[in-house]
């Protein structure tokens, strides 16, 4: 049995200061049949230059078209990697962020699990800009946990932290026009439709910035209607598809 193909998905938008470590820590965990989507929404740094500098014929940029009207910042996010997602192959697929940087033998360690599930969230260190460690543990500070109604209440879904089937891939996308988060969706939907694995090793490091330090375990300022309407649209899209 040949060895599966891999699609690692990135979305990048002005990431010239992080994206060659990040790239080189992930380039050296793929085989030659695998690949990187890197789906760009419009850099005007030196982003694009930096990854064809890679001269890597694994490594494939797609340009998307962003609208920035959107009233809610992680849409633009959404949007993009939902650009990439569409143009991955590979048999598994691995979500990335452009400013991480891949703990060495990720791809070895995740692989296994797929005997027996079909979406793996697995654990992170959290660093500052400078890698200053913030926290050792994640799913300790988020207090991650499996289940629709524990997601619902907390996201435990962390996109840079997740890897999942082809079939998952397919249930997922496209994406709810609502405002809807890529991690959240695509984690309820596998807990809905197949099942979920979180591992408990720290495979990569979580870069959070100065301008975005509070992390997913902190209280949000978001108001209470806000809070109620998009677990509305998360209720609601999910439901659709339960009969699909």
């Amino acid at each position: 049995m040949s060895t599966p193909k891999i699609s690692v998905c990135i979305a990048t938008y002005n990431g010239e200061k992080y994206i060659k470590e990040q790239l080189e820590s992930i380039i050296h965990q793929l085989d030659e049949d695998d690949e990187i989507i890197i789906s760009d929404d419009g850099s005007n740094d030196k982003t694009i230059q930096i990854i064809e500098n890679f001269k890597d014929t694994r490594i494939k940029i797609f340009n998307h078209s962003p609208n920035r009207k959107t009233k809610y910042k992680f849409d633009l996010t959404t949007r993009n990697i939902e650009n990439a997602l569409s143009k991955a192959q590979g048999d598994f697929i691995f979500l990335a962020d452009q400013d991480d940087i891949w703990i060495k033998n990720k791809v070895e360690k995740i692989i296994p699990f797929f005997e027996k599930y079909s979406l793996i969230l697995h654990d992170c260190t959290i660093i500052n800009d400078s890698k200053k460690v913030l926290h050792e543990s994640y799913f300790k500070l988020n207090k991650s946990r499996t289940g629709v109604v524990n997601n619902l209440i907390k996201n435990s879904y962390l996109g840079c932290c997740m890897a999942f089937r082809k079939s998952i891939l397919k249930k997922s996308i496209p994406f709810p026009t609502s405002p809807i988060p890529h991690d959240i969706w695509i984690g309820l939907i596998a807990e809905l439709k197949e099942n979920v694995f979180f591992c408990n090793e720290k495979l990569i490091q979580y870069r959070r910035h100065e301008n975005n330090l509070s992390s997913s375990s902190s209280k949000s300022n978001n108001s209470i209607y806000f809070k109620l309407k998009y677990r509305f649209f998360i209720l609601k899209n999910l439901i659709k598809k339960l009969f699909i």
